[in-house]
């Protein structure tokens, strides 16, 4: 695990969410006694997704994730200087300094899932309970630790590369409640516990109907295979899942599209934390960094923009186009709550609060959309220029009625596609890992960045080492030397 940190994390984490009573979770010596308290063990895991349990504000919980993987691609920008939350991220600073909070968080966040699930899986088995329950339990709980690994591992290990060994050193598989500090594997033995993990929960998920959104399912735990596969550049299993998991689930209509991206009822989002007002977590919350109206101090004075040479792209025609500003003076179809709020060209409106004195928006975690998307990218990197045209266009003519099926092959149809996936996903956590996984550059140049702002960074290479993240520091320290640390 991570030695020492992990362990005060832990135990912080127990505190907070297993011992709680009956709202989160239950006491740790409870926890396992009955299919009951395990269910509100696992509620507990999932609250963790958005609370605050680490100091800096943009860290509540996974959404933290998603605002750092955006800041760092190109396609969200930031207007200025005045509020440096997530600005050292925008400036590819924080990630290659091991104490910076986003280093700390980025690993450490995804250990403290990890370390909870690896709990309630030690215990299930022995609890008191209908079968049916352990193993939907056990299923969700190892469909987490598959994910928080594949979160992980993308960020602090090297790019995987199908057919190589990918034998550089990725994270610490962790894989059972433990104490003392464990070297990192490598990344390719931390994909094969990831699929190992997702085989058996789809396997488990089998005739389980989950109670809402926040829960895993069978779709879902697909929907992670998909990303996992297209990750690993195995476009054939990739597309095949991908397909499977959007099974029942429907895209939604242009009048949801334009509705603030804040409800888990919308029919294509699968899989999401659901916020109601009395765990709210403030400014903390996605939505105090990337609504258009909440009060808070990086919405008033640096709201984030669109890359402008990426919304150029957008057909007139597409309802996408409608969700950003270009001249920063439509009053009318872009209102701010207040006279303080700045107004900046490229000014998004996709994420929107429905009120703006309180931070609550659900966070869509995975969308119908994505899987149309993984679908067709897998087509495409496999040559299979028709089938992928036939499996993006139902998207794209969702979201533009004027949209023509394409007939583009080769690199010109994985381009379109990788164009749809950015206009479709900004702002939802995908841009750094999207670049990486592919071994494209990040090119901020031809639009509205600023040197001034961004510190210059305008390009990075593929392949540059600045790709990867390096370990906290306090991970170095507190395992004594059994975690190293990557390349600087």
């Amino acid at each position: 695990m991570m030695g020492v940190l992990a362990l005060s994390l832990l135990a912080s984490c127990n505190k907070d969410f297993l011992e709680k009573k009956p709202t989160d979770q239950v006491l740790t010596d409870d926890a396992f006694t009955s299919t009951k308290n395990a269910w509100a063990a696992l509620n507990g895991i999932h609250r963790i997704l958005y609370s605050q349990i680490f100091g800096t504000q943009v860290q509540g919980g996974q959404s933290g994730n998603m605002m750092y993987m955006d800041i760092m691609g190109e396609d969200v920008v930031f207007p200025n200087a005045s509020n440096n939350g997530l600005l050292n991220e925008y400036r590819w600073i924080n990630h290659r300094n091991p104490s910076s909070s986003s280093s700390f968080y980025n690993y450490t966040f995804y250990y403290v899932i990890i370390g909870n699930v690896n709990m309630l899986l030690a215990g299930i088995d022995n609890a008191e309970g209908p079968e049916a329950d352990k193993k939907a339990i056990k299923a969700e709980a190892l469909t987490y630790r598959a994910w928080a690994y594949f979160q992980a591992v993308q960020l602090y290990g090297e790019r995987y590369v199908a057919g190589q060994p990918n034998s550089g050193l990725g994270i610490p598989l962790v894989l059972e409640p433990k104490t003392t500090p464990t070297p990192r594997n490598t990344v390719a033995e931390v994909y094969t516990q990831i699929h190992k993990d997702l085989t058996e929960a789809i396997g488990l998920f089998d005739g389980y109907t989950r109670t809402n959104k926040s829960h895993f399912d069978i779709n879902v735990a697909k929907g992670i295979k998909a990303r996992v596969a297209l990750t690993q550049q195995d476009y054939a299993t990739a597309a095949q899942f991908a397909k499977e998991a959007r099974a029942r689930f429907t895209l939604m209509t242009n009048e949801d599209y334009l509705s603030g991206f804040n409800n888990y009822s919308n029919p294509e989002w699968m899989w999401s934390s659901r916020i109601v007002a009395d765990q709210t977590n403030y400014f903390y919350s996605f939505f105090a960094y990337m609504s258009n109206n909440y009060n808070s101090t990086a919405i008033r004075s640096a709201p984030k923009l669109i890359f402008s040479a990426l919304y150029d792209k957008i057909s007139a025609t597409d309802i996408r186009k409608k969700l950003w500003d270009p001249t920063g003076k439509n009053t009318a179809e872009f209102p701010l709550p207040a006279s303080n709020f700045q107004r900046y060209a490229y000014h998004s409106k996709k994420f929107r609060v429905a009120d703006p004195s309180l931070s609550i928006g659900d966070v869509p975690y995975m969308r119908v959309a994505e899987m149309y998307l993984i679908e067709a990218e897998a087509l495409a990197r496999q040559g299979k220029n028709a089938e992928a045209a036939d499996v993006l266009y139902p998207l794209a003519v969702n979201r533009d009625p004027q949209y023509v099926k394409s007939t583009k092959t080769g690199d010109a149809l994985i381009e379109e596609i990788m164009t749809q996936r950015r206009m479709e996903l900004w702002g939802e956590g995908f841009r750094f890992y999207d670049l990486k996984r592919t071994n494209a550059p990040l090119n901020r140049n031809g639009g509205n960045h600023n040197a001034a702002y961004n510190n210059g960074v305008f390009e990075v290479p593929a392949g540059d080492i600045r790709w990867q993240f390096l370990i906290p520091q306090d991970e170095i320290n507190n395992s004594n030397g059994v975690v190293v640390q990557n390349p600087q």
